[in-house]
């Protein structure tokens, strides 16, 4: 049985959404629910942090998409440093690799945002009892997928060197032989069939691999 993180008359929600033409919407509905109160809204993953010592939440919804920090790497962040705040996961389209880092990193679910306001909702008191809610549709991909292809070393490899790192220098940023890092890096763009780092880096961020 879920034990109970903290109940609660009035669940306490941080928002963290991309400015767009929506921003704020989302905050505006969650608000018309009666037990639910939005303390905070950030649209920077590196604000994430502060805002949640600063206000206190019981529950974060995260955005997997936002500038600075990713939803995914917040949530990690959160989970060493702030652990009674559970963690919502909210993308667009989920994506096998992206269910699987959000676990990894300590997510108490991730939602798909073409649901309704109603089942975000009732997600947001779930996790709150400690279930884990997870859209139906990308868990049944993502048991059949399979774990993600790439290394920790291979990710690390190709995240630097994605950003024009010097092979000698990639090397020893990641305490690796240069033949090692060279290794990693022809491994990862194989499993891409990407021709280039940059390339290969997209084209794992749009699995979501990295």
């Amino acid at each position: 049985m879920p034990v109970d993180h903290r109940p609660a008359k009035s669940v306490r929600v941080l928002l963290a959404e991309d400015g767009g033409t929506a921003h704020g919407a989302l905050a505006l509905l969650l608000r018309m629910e009666p037990d639910l109160e939005v303390v905070a809204q950030v649209a920077a993953g590196d604000a994430i942090l502060d805002a949640v010592l600063t206000h206190r939440p019981d529950v974060a919804l995260l955005d997997i998409e936002l500038p600075g920090m990713s939803g995914l790497d917040a949530a990690a962040v959160l989970r060493d440093q702030v652990p009674d705040c559970r963690v919502l996961i909210l993308a667009t389209s989920g994506r096998p690799g992206h269910l699987q880092r959000a676990m990894a990193a300590g997510a108490a679910g991730f939602l798909v945002r073409d649901g309704s306001v109603d089942e975000l909702a009732s997600a947001i008191r779930r996790v709150l009892t400690g279930e884990t809610v997870i859209d139906p549709v990308l868990a049944a991909a993502t048991q059949s997928a399979g774990p993600p292809p790439l290394t920790p070393d291979e990710c690390a490899a190709l995240e630097a060197a994605a950003n024009g790192t010097p092979l000698a220098d990639l090397a020893a940023r990641l305490h690796l032989s240069e033949a090692a890092v060279t290794a990693h890096l022809t491994g990862a763009l194989a499993k891409t069939g990407a021709s280039h780092p940059t390339e290969a880096l997209r084209e794992a961020r749009r699995l979501g691999w990295v």
